[in-house]
């Protein structure tokens, strides 16, 4: 919070921009570039989306969407780190068992994986989005398309990441690497944690699959618009006055109608910090054949049987990125247009 505070203004520092032509002078002040700060994250998403469209196939992409139910949200807060790696864990086990059987691909696929522990009214709501290939490749190495409009199905997905998560929570417990304190204390007896856990495995779990993407350049604007997203942007918050937040949410189970909700600055802290994540925590992973291992050797292969041109990789600048994000007008004086600008760092007294 100190440094989402403090991001822009004089407290972290800056620089000045003297212009050589008709001596104007603009102080820039340094951002904090937490990864939770609204302010900060465009770069390092445009530097992300940069560095990973050399990954993108010519096939189809689809977009699964895996989420908790809110019975288990009270263990996820209070034992997050562990819990959100269970998370992709149990959803990278679900991806790679169903599209292994020869029933619904018989490949081994790979995804992008990426964390999101929020809703629209900022209530905690852990998911992760999960960006798929529709193919994958088989053991001849050969590669293997999916259906145009079908990965797998849903329900078949929904029980087998439920069960996944389940026992994997399970083992969690029993290794005793899970807390419980306050409201939930009394979870920390097997007794009770069994009796908890036993109606959870009955219900069912929210999953869905988007239609495929069209092109790969649709899919980079995708991953662009949720890798670093964080749980609520500037322009959403309407207001804040006589200790009050006014911002707009969709409301999803009111045919996705825009909303207006006033709280007070408390609890919309209080939401908004729901969602800092542990920290060095990685919200966005690879896995499968966009996984680390052998991935230079297998996204090459795929890109040939996939007829997807090789394109030289050259990474971006970040003037580059600046002047891709704004235009040339980064870089001249507002005032007279000129290009001859000095910059000078700048400490606060």
């Amino acid at each position: 919070m100190n440094s989402l505070a403090k991001c822009r203004t004089s407290s972290l520092g800056g620089h000045v921009t003297v212009c050589d032509e008709c001596g104007n002078k603009q102080i820039s002040y340094n951002s904090c570039r937490n990864r939770h700060c609204p302010k900060c994250q465009t770069l390092s998403k445009e530097k992300w989306i940069d560095h990973q469209k050399f990954n993108l196939l010519n096939v189809g992409y689809f977009h699964v969407v895996m989420t908790i139910p809110h019975t288990l949200h009270p263990i996820i807060l209070q034992n997050q780190k562990t819990c959100y790696n269970i998370l992709f864990k149990a959803v990278a086990e679900t991806l790679a068992e169903l599209s292994s059987d020869k029933k619904y691909l018989g490949a081994q696929t790979g995804f992008t994986g990426i964390l999101h522990t929020w809703g629209q009214n900022l209530l905690f709501h852990p998911h992760i989005h999960c960006i798929v290939p529709g193919g994958g490749l088989n053991t001849l190495m050969q590669w293997i398309p999916s259906r145009k409009k079908f990965f797998l199905p849903v329900k078949v997905v929904s029980r087998k990441f439920r069960g996944k998560f389940l026992a994997l929570l399970k083992n969690a417990f029993y290794g005793g690497t899970l807390e419980f304190h306050g409201q939930i204390n009394h979870l920390e007896f097997p007794q009770e944690f069994e009796s908890f856990l036993t109606p959870i495995y009955k219900q069912e779990w929210v999953v869905y699959c988007k239609p495929p993407f069209k092109t790969a350049a649709t899919v980079v604007e995708y991953l662009g618009r949720y890798t670093h997203r964080v749980a609520i942007s500037n322009n959403r918050i309407l207001d804040c006055k006589d200790g009050n937040v006014s911002f707009k949410w969709r409301d999803y189970k009111d045919k996705n109608e825009w909303k207006v909700m006033t709280i007070t600055a408390e609890e919309f802290i209080r939401r908004f910090l729901l969602h800092i994540l542990p920290s060095g925590f990685m919200k966005i992973r690879h896995f499968g054949i966009l996984g680390n291992r052998n991935k230079t050797i297998k996204i090459k292969l795929c890109k040939t049987l996939t007829n997807t041109p090789i394109i030289k990789k050259t990474v971006l600048s970040t003037p580059e990125l600046i002047e891709k994000l704004i235009g040339k007008k980064a870089f001249l004086c507002p005032c007279c247009n000129s290009s001859k600008l000095n910059r000078y760092a700048y400490c606060p007294t």
